[in-house]
């Protein structure tokens, strides 16, 4: 049986190990990230095809079954707006982390941003849309 401290301890390391290797790759630099968005420098884009092609492996061994049903009506809008910022901002949520450990200190108006992104869709679905929050964590 694991103890709470171990489990720690493993998450500690692992999210130090990929913030060191997201690093070292470039995902944590603007302008790399950019030359994948626009098609300039398909080693990125190469690095992330990969890493989604392992991920299938692994859910394929593991047999990961993806629960049958229709997609949650917030899938498509929500990844149309992640996909548009993590363009714009030159990082997904954790990426600005990365940004902000490596000494580049405009990522924190990012950090900011997702912040402010996070309250805003709370609000406006219990406002507006009231989608089953399920596993989306709204």
């Amino acid at each position: 049986m694991r103890t709470r401290g171990a489990v720690l301890l493993a998450n500690i390391i692992t999210g130090l190990a990929l913030g060191y290797t997201v690093a070292n790759i470039g995902f944590g630099d603007y302008a790399e990230l950019n030359r994948m968005f626009t098609f300039q420098d398909l080693r990125m884009l190469l690095a992330f095809a990969g890493a989604v092609v392992i991920i299938v492996c692994v859910f394929a061994l593991l047999r990961v079954r993806r629960t049958p049903g229709r997609i949650h009506a917030g899938v498509i809008p929500g990844a149309a707006l992640f996909g548009t910022g993590w363009a714009i901002s030159g990082g997904c949520p954790a990426i600005p982390i990365v940004q902000v450990a490596s000494g580049y200190l405009p990522a924190v108006v990012t950090i900011a941003g997702v912040v402010v992104g996070m309250r805003l869709c709370r609000w406006a679905n219990a406002r507006y849309f009231q989608l089953d929050r399920g596993s989306c964590g709204l």
